[in-house]
């Protein structure tokens, strides 16, 4: 978890700084770079379930024996 929020800090900085780069606006900005990393944190966090569980099975399924008979 430590993962994921020190990601939504980093992400929320990159977000305001670049809009605020953009329009100048520290409203705009802020709202952009509230709503858009919040959005993005709950993605990655899914994200790195989905991948964690993807590489259970990927190391699972490689450390069966060889097939006896192989074609």
């Amino acid at each position: 978890m430590t993962k994921t929020i020190t990601f939504a800090v980093m992400h929320f900085s990159i977000a305001f700084g670049v809009v605020y780069a953009m329009t100048g606006s520290l409203l705009l900005g802020g709202a952009v770079a509230l709503i858009e990393p919040a959005v993005n944190t709950v993605a990655f966090y899914f994200h790195e379930k989905a991948w964690k569980r993807f590489e259970t099975r990927r190391n699972n399924s490689s450390s069966l024996p060889p097939p006896i008979f192989q074609a």
